[in-house]
């Protein structure tokens, strides 16, 4: 079992709530992932006992969703969300109930998650409590809709994303009523925060297998409802380990509309700079890299679309020779030029205008390509001649 500290933690907030006389378990993905023996990002424990006896029990809490049931705990192994059994109210948002329902019974609050294989609960001793056959699809790697999936997906569109998702993070298929329910439930999708959509597109881009993930997205008609161009060949062999290039390679696909489309998703400015930088560092290898392009672009932006090419086959040089050729750089960064504008106006004794950008780029070319020493004298009597006694 990996990510011990969390799973410690969790083992010791659940043993004070059975001492008290509570039943807790660990519930949610870390379950599963405890069964895939994959690592655990947040263990989480469900308990019958209410908001305010959880409070009782622990000496320090925070009420991070009391609302829903959810109380942080902190113990010394560190915090771990307790949230009390619950039923759901009425769905009116496609996305949260309207209220919820505290009960003392495991299997309803099991009864009320997306999929089979995140509806088994773990005791402190390791055996499972599994009402719904999460076990037995985890085994054939099938992704089911727990109880009627149509009124899974009725109460939160997401869940068909996440159906997606999981099926390019772990490699699983769709059980076919799901799928099904998906394909009825498609336009349910528009009701869907961008934000949230996002975050589980995060998830696809760094999936083992992206290329059966889009291919879930056209079969079950969630394309038809989502902004953009998936184009299912154009993810074939994809595989990435930053979800940002996942944003980059969708880019790619969407020709000049790419901005429109990424920003209907919310990314960040620093995302978006990293994909425009990305596409412009992929277009410019058409021709060959320059000099400049090794300069002026990061190796993570180059490396990437290094990638890009060589998933379009239209790569010609090495992953290798892009860090050897930055490594060879007279200079990396713009701040190891040894002048600045204040040495070409005091060398000149012109105003500032526009000459000043353009003479100070036309240095900054002019010693990454290795036309210029990068040296104060050198660079003072190449800019006199260019400039004060020109003519």
């Amino acid at each position: 079992m990996q990510n011990i500290k969390e799973w410690q933690a969790a083992f010791t907030v659940i043993e004070q709530l059975e001492e008290a006389g509570f039943e807790a378990v660990v519930v949610g993905g870390a379950v599963r992932d405890a069964i895939l023996n994959r690592p655990a990002h947040d263990v989480d424990v469900a308990t019958n006992a209410l908001p305010q006896e959880v409070k009782t029990v622990f000496n320090r809490t925070v009420d991070i969703g009391i609302q829903h049931g959810t109380i942080l705990v902190i113990v010394p192994e560190g915090p771990v969300e307790v949230t009390t059994y619950r039923t759901d109210g009425e769905y009116t948002d496609h996305r949260r109930p309207e209220e919820v329902h505290f009960v003392r019974s495991l299997k309803e609050d099991l009864q009320r998650r997306d999929f089979t294989m995140n509806a088994i609960a773990m005791r402190r001793d390791g055996s499972f409590v599994d009402f719904y056959g999460g076990q037995r699809d985890i085994e054939a790697s099938v992704i089911r809709a727990v109880g009627e999936a149509k009124v899974r997906f009725a109460e939160d569109a997401l869940r068909m994303l996440r159906a997606v998702r999981f099926s390019a993070q772990l490699g699983f298929s769709i059980e076919a009523a799901t799928l099904q329910a998906m394909q009825q439930k498609a336009p349910d999708i528009a009701w869907v925060a961008k934000e949230r959509m996002k975050a589980e597109l995060d998830k696809l881009w760094l999936g083992k297998d992206v290329y059966n993930g889009i291919k879930k997205l056209e079969i079950s008609g969630l394309v038809s409802y989502l902004q953009g161009d998936f184009q299912v060949d154009h993810w074939r062999g994809f595989a990435v380990e930053n979800a940002t290039c996942g944003w980059a390679y969708f880019a790619l696909g969407q020709k000049e509309n790419w901005q429109e489309v990424l920003r209907a998703y919310r990314l960040s400015n620093k995302e978006m700079a990293f994909v425009k930088a990305v596409l412009s560092a992929f277009h410019a290898l058409q021709n060959g890299w320059t000099s400049m392009d090794y300069f002026t672009y990061s190796l993570e932006e180059l490396e990437t679309a290094h990638y890009f090419a060589q998933l379009k086959e239209q790569v010609t040089i090495s992953q290798h020779s892009i860090r050897e050729v930055q490594a060879r750089l007279p200079i990396r960064n713009r701040q190891e030029l040894v002048v600045n504008g204040m040495d070409l106006l005091q060398w000149s004794e012109q105003k500032r205008g526009p000459w000043l950008k353009e003479a100070l780029q036309r240095i900054l070319t002019a010693v990454v390509n290795g036309e210029l020493i990068n040296e104060r004298n050198h660079i003072k009597d190449w800019f006199e001649r260019a400039y004060v006694h020109k003519g």
